[in-house]
């Protein structure tokens, strides 16, 4: 008990056709993996971030060094329209 057989994993797969039909089912999986890669970019961007701010503590800020440029954000890969740049966050304590 517990386990599914081809023929409950066929019927359900039957009744998910049957209920969102067959012409959705293509645009949600599109949708589905899109926010995969989405999840997957952002997962690595804080990853990224993290490494940077650990190797940014070890060195000391130079007085003359120039400001860091501004990133910018993109809501989905290859989406233009929703894009915006973001300034990041300095850090200004004293040690």
């Amino acid at each position: 008990m517990g386990r599914l057989g081809p023929t409950e994993i066929i019927l359900i797969l039957v009744v998910i056709i049957l209920l969102f039909g067959a012409k959705k089912l293509p645009d949600m999986a599109r949708s589905l993996g899109k926010s995969a890669r989405i999840l997957k970019s952002e997962a690595k961007a804080m990853k990224s971030d993290g490494q940077d701010d650990t190797t940014a503590a070890a060195a000391p800020p130079h007085p003359n060094a120039e400001a860091p440029a501004q990133r910018t954000i993109q809501a989905a890969p290859g989406d233009v329209t929703s894009s915006r740049p973001v300034a990041e966050p300095t850090d200004t304590t004293k040690r």
